[in-house]
């Protein structure tokens, strides 16, 4: 437990403590004068209740206000942090794509690629960073949108990543979705990776179905193996150690799922595996 949680639940304590004895001795003055009978019990409960109460906010609010400021310039601080942390990563990835273009040397190319990889890397733990926290500090906005132009805007995102892997995109029709938005973009991004980083090494595929109320990501590749299925949503969990990451993208999305009562499942096939998501709870009605 924290310093500054353990002051609070300390100093919670004592106020509550205190306005109980007060309420208490209110309770006990009241009846000395009134008498304790049917017909005083509702007056004399009501006015102990609304004094307990009142005392209690003007206690709290005067204790508690330098935690809630505290609070608030933290989240201020985290903002701001969040918003530069942007600026040095986008240099890097801008200097990176310039000097491609001018160096012909492989070694130094090799050097590069290295620093781009790390880049994206950092890049992903950035966005991942800014929306835990933006959904902690922030309200998460519910908003309406379209699921097509949401599948296609993350598929520009993987454009310059997909290697020699055919993306299809079977989507017979377009739905409403009523959802937060960027947790469901994080959402598709994250399967969409995952598809692509444990997709085969050539003619891989990846297909990106819609039907009924399921959303489908299938992609070639080894099947994932029975026993995996239980742990796979964990987090830091890799089934293949020598991909890159940190184990963090499924439970991220079986978190937003939980949330907004999607139901995922997995269905290992002999060629790859498929990702299958129930978004009838989250169907705009319109």
């Amino acid at each position: 437990m924290n310093f500054k949680k353990r002051n609070f639940l300390i100093t919670n304590s004592i106020v509550i403590v205190f306005v109980l004895l007060l309420s208490l001795f209110l309770n006990y003055y009241l009846t000395s004068i009134f008498g304790f009978n049917q017909n005083t019990f509702l007056l004399i409960t009501i006015s102990v209740l609304i004094f307990g109460l009142i005392l209690y906010l003007l206690l709290s609010k005067s204790i508690f206000e330098p935690l809630f400021k505290s609070d608030e310039n933290l989240q201020k601080t985290v903002k701001e942090t969040l918003h530069e942390l942007n600026i040095p990563i986008s240099t890097i990835n801008l200097n990176t794509q310039m000097l491609e273009k001018k160096i012909s040397d492989e070694k130094a190319l090799k050097r590069l690629e290295r620093i781009k990889k790390a880049s994206n890397e950092l890049l992903k733990l950035y966005e991942n960073m800014e929306y835990q926290i933006k959904k902690e500090i922030d309200k998460i906005d519910i908003t309406e949108f379209s699921l097509k132009e949401q599948i296609n805007n993350s598929l520009e995102k993987f454009s310059d990543v997909k290697r020699d892997i055919n993306i299809e995109v079977d989507l017979k029709s377009d739905v409403l979705l009523k959802s937060d938005i960027n947790g469901f973009e994080k959402t598709i991004d994250n399967l969409l990776s995952n598809a692509l980083k444990y997709n085969l090494e050539k003619d891989g595929v990846v297909k990106v179905s819609f039907e009924d109320t399921k959303l489908i990501f299938f992609n070639t590749g080894k099947e994932i193996d029975t026993k995996n299925l239980f742990i796979i949503f964990e987090k830091y969990f890799q089934e293949n150690s020598d991909k890159e990451g940190f184990g963090l993208g499924l439970s991220m999305v079986k978190e937003f799922c939980d949330k907004n009562l999607i139901s995922i499942k997995i269905e290992p096939t002999k060629n790859g595996n498929k990702f299958i998501l129930d978004l009838k709870n989250i169907i705009s009605k319109k």
